[in-house]
């Protein structure tokens, strides 16, 4: 039981090159893996009182930069029972993300989000790569749909594994109250960039299926015994 955060980090680590599939079975396996975790310490009664943490992470965005990572932030931390945020000095457009949640729940959550932006930029980069010679506008335009798309697809794809695993662990993941608590006193600041206006459906559409599309079976799922 105690070794359950080393196989999530070997799950993420079995990837030489980050993959949109890859990044789906590694999500998925990884939110099994804490569920399982959480119902046998219930189980066993050896939960333990945990501390609330706040960690900001290395990665930035803003309305022009990668405006999907807030959305993103928001998805990986709501399935993994933490509350993503943004922070910024007064005055600067660059938001900070930031993650509060349980010491165990919030350093999972973070090396599945790093690994989540890892996956999304490198379909940004062959979105950038195969749309070479075209407008910087619509580059980007392209890209930054494809991410809404897969932070989207990402969000959907829990929620079938929550209704075929109901009976087994689909209620464990809830959110603690402690954190909710903590959280509260985060800021509303609405965030809302231009190009969410102007989303492309195609390059939305590749995003969300490359976010949703993929077996838990997955090689990397398979890679790491439980």
């Amino acid at each position: 039981m105690a070794d359950y955060k080393d196989k999530i980090r070997k799950l993420l680590a079995l990837a030489q090159s980050p993959e949109e599939a890859e990044a789906k079975a590694a999500l998925l396996r990884a939110r099994e893996l804490m569920a399982q975790h959480k119902l046998t310490e219930a189980d066993l009664e050896e939960a333990k009182k945990q501390v609330v943490r706040d960690v900001k992470t290395d990665i930035t965005c803003s309305k022009r930069r990668d405006p999907w990572i807030v959305g993103l932030s928001a998805v990986i931390g709501e399935h993994y029972c933490c509350k993503g945020y943004r922070s910024r000095y007064h005055g600067q457009q660059t938001q900070t993300i930031g993650f509060i949640g349980l010491e165990d729940d919030v350093e999972v959550c973070m090396a599945i989000f790093k690994y989540a932006v890892d996956c999304i930029s490198a379909g940004v980069k062959k979105l950038k790569k195969e749309l070479d010679g075209y407008y910087p506008w619509y580059i980007k335009q392209q890209c930054d749909s494809y991410g809404f798309g897969f932070a989207e697809g990402i969000k959907r794809a829990p929620d079938g594994q929550d209704e075929e695993k109901r009976g087994e662990w689909g209620l464990v993941l809830v959110m603690p109250q402690e954190v909710q608590e903590a959280s509260q006193r985060l800021g509303k600041e609405d965030f809302k960039a231009r190009t969410e206006d102007t989303i492309d459906p195609r390059a939305y559409a590749q995003g969300y299926a490359e976010g949703k599309e993929f077996d838990p079976a997955h090689r990397l799922g398979e890679g790491v015994a439980t």
